[in-house]
């Protein structure tokens, strides 16, 4: 409990009350901006957008549903969901992994590599037009590298899924 605090007023107005709330809104109105022109321009959602580029980066290997839940904080249930639709779309494939066949490996389909690109055109754009451009050429480099460290240590201190 910070002692500094002692009235509604004064944690609205505390510097870091405000700082992290500027964060949370740039983040809201800037997903609410990007993901509607994937919807608009490419016909997915931001978070399939999102584990479209996981399972690329894991490349031909593919990536276990667990992996994907856990990159996106998602429960493995939720995970198998988004996976069984992103799959109804011909943009992945499931297969069993061949040293625990238990566990199912996740890659993407020619039609999820075509999209990942298309849809990254598109986010690249706008992102340079809504994330960057504001932002002082100066301080680019710098605020994302900041974000990055505050995504890292959030990333370290949720709990691990099992």
């Amino acid at each position: 409990m910070d002692p500094e605090i002692t009235s509604a007023r004064q944690a609205a107005n505390d510097a870091r009350v405000q700082a992290f709330g500027r964060l949370q809104g740039a983040a809201n109105r800037l997903e609410y901006l990007l993901g509607r022109a994937l919807e608009r321009e490419c016909g997915i959602t931001h978070l399939v957008y999102e584990v479209l580029l996981i399972v690329g980066r894991a490349g031909e290997g593919g990536l276990t549903m667990r992996s994907i839940a856990q990159e996106q904080v998602l429960t493995t249930g939720g995970a198998t969901r988004l996976v069984d639709r992103m799959e109804a779309l011909g943009l992945v494939t499931r297969t069993a992994d061949p040293r625990d066949r238990r566990v199912q490996l996740v890659r993407l389909t020619a039609l999820g590599e075509e999209t990942t690109v298309r849809a990254s055109r598109v986010h690249v754009e706008n992102i340079e037009r809504f994330f960057f451009r504001p932002l002082p050429q100066e301080h680019r480099e710098r605020f994302a590298e900041d974000l990055r460290t505050l995504s890292h240590f959030a990333r370290d201190a949720l709990p691990r899924l099992r």
